[in-house]
């Protein structure tokens, strides 16, 4: 019996879990190609001599998601809670949901901001040459901390949302598989992103023109295959908001609205230590 209950567990669990590869597939895209970009970026701070390193700018998610997670926690949590009754203030699923929502909205900022800085680079006097060939676009590179903030926001709402949900929902038996689960996504993820990479090399290009992910990025299109991947994780979140609305939380019955308060409450209960 505790083998098929498993087992159902692992069924409930992996449309959710397909959902999250895919999101952090659409994610990963920045992380990758903001170095790109910042190399044919005006990377000087203001007037100063200091040239900022390409590779540093992905900090700006972390940081983002350092400082973002106590103002959740602390800020946020109580008054959802206020509002909802619920001790995470909202479910995990919601909280996974407006995770793939930002993602949604930090690609389509950085497809913008792109096609800023390629259209400046092609039609103002450049600040310099790359070493691939390409004109360094006048614009600051400092345009892609606010594509880099939302998505720092965005892994604060939906990865952590993650781990929460693998522990909540495996049997304490599963726990070592929950942690997994993570782990697994983030490496398959890994790897689609890879391959769709490599589609979008081979079918953009051809006939003597380059292709959207040139390495020159002036004779490229990245503005577009950033608003591709917006759509892919657009199609994701309906797909998520599909799922989630099916799924069942452990130990539920259909229909029990309450179930997620009623498990909130009672994993607050056991993580209490006894007086």
């Amino acid at each position: 019996m505790q083998q098929i209950e498993e087992v159902k567990c692992l069924v409930r669990v992996i449309p959710i879990w397909v959902s999250c590869i895919l999101y952090y597939m659409c994610l990963h895209q920045q992380s990758t190609y903001v170095v790109f970009q910042a190399l044919q970026s005006d990377r000087y701070l203001g007037n100063t001599s200091f040239l900022i390193p390409a590779a540093s700018f992905t900090v700006f998610t972390m940081l983002a998601l350092t400082i973002w997670i106590p103002i959740y926690d602390r800020i946020l949590v109580p008054w959802a809670r206020r509002l909802t009754g619920k001790e995470g203030g909202i479910t995990v699923l919601q909280r996974m949901g407006v995770g793939i929502v930002l993602s949604v909205v930090s690609l389509s900022i950085a497809a913008v901001v792109e096609e800023r800085r390629r259209r400046m680079a092609l039609q103002y006097p450049p600040v310099g040459i790359a070493k691939n060939g390409g004109a360094i676009s006048s614009m600051s590179s400092l345009w892609f901390i606010c594509q880099l903030v939302v998505a720092g926001v965005s892994e604060g709402f939906n990865i952590i949302g993650q781990v929460e949900f693998y522990y909540k929902q495996f049997p304490e038996n599963m726990r070592s598989i929950a942690g997994s689960f993570f782990f697994c996504g983030m490496a398959i993820a890994s790897y689609a992103s890879g391959l769709m990479i490599t589609v979008v090399h081979t079918t953009t290009g051809g006939a003597g023109k380059s292709d959207w992910l040139a390495e020159d990025l002036n004779k490229g299109k990245l503005d577009y295959f950033y608003f591709f991947v917006a759509g892919v994780a657009t199609v994701n979140f309906f797909y998520f908001v599909t799922v989630a609305r099916w799924y069942r939380y452990k130990g539920a019955t259909a229909g029990d609205p309450a179930l997620d308060v009623a498990l909130e409450s009672k994993s607050s209960r056991t993580s209490d230590p006894q007086i």
